[in-house]
């Protein structure tokens, strides 16, 4: 049914499900700072507070807050600041 994921020593914790099309991820993180690698294209869309990124392919750093999304590609990596708590969706595929 659900499969519960944490990293970072329980800073970030997701709970995995699958939509009517593909697999996702809902989720909190804590204020910090965090590197993801990423094993197939991902969809993040910022659902409470704000994710500052800097893509592996990148050196432009942008900041998306709620509402907002951003894609990565497969195979890849990228770097996330969070100033205060948010929670996440991410689509992946």
């Amino acid at each position: 049914m659900f499969k519960t994921n944490e990293y970072f020593d329980g800073k970030v914790k997701s709970i995995a499900f699958k939509t009517t099309d593909k697999p996702a991820t809902v989720g909190v993180m804590a204020a910090g700072e965090y590197v993801f690698n990423t094993a197939e294209k991902e969809k993040m869309s910022v659902i409470t507070g704000q994710l500052i990124i800097q893509l592996d392919a990148e050196s432009e750093i942008k900041t998306f807050n709620a509402g907002e999304s951003f894609e990565v590609d497969a195979n890849s990596s990228f770097n996330v600041s969070v100033p205060t708590e948010c929670a996440y969706l991410c689509e992946y595929g």
